[in-house]
């Protein structure tokens, strides 16, 4: 795939965050984590449902991001908290094209 995809935006480069690693993008007006696992690239809301905590500035434990303000995980494929399913943050499709990271917000 190349040149623009529809109904994803551009959040940052592929180089730009190292396997093992997340951090807070912005993406259409708003703020998302985005995640470099082992796996792949992922996004999720960047707001713990606990307390509001930044999720991009957590600790990234092989699919689970933990919240440094309070240690709720939440998988970063699904959104869904790993002690309680009840709980969830928006998760984002995410795709690669060549070197850009894209996600996809509604």
């Amino acid at each position: 795939m190349d040149g623009v995809v529809p109904d994803f935006v551009e959040v940052a480069k592929t180089t730009d965050l190292p396997v093992g690693r997340a951090k807070a993008v912005s993406a259409a007006g708003r703020t998302i984590a985005l995640y470099h696992t082992a796996a792949g690239f992922f996004a999720t809301a960047n707001t713990c449902a606990h307390r509001g905590g930044p999720l991009g500035e957590g600790d990234l434990l092989g699919n689970e991001i933990v919240c440094p303000w309070h240690l709720w995980g939440f998988d970063v494929a699904t959104g869904v908290c790993t002690g309680d399913s009840s709980v969830t943050v928006p998760a984002y499709e995410v795709r690669v094209d060549g070197d850009r990271v894209m996600v996809r917000l509604e």
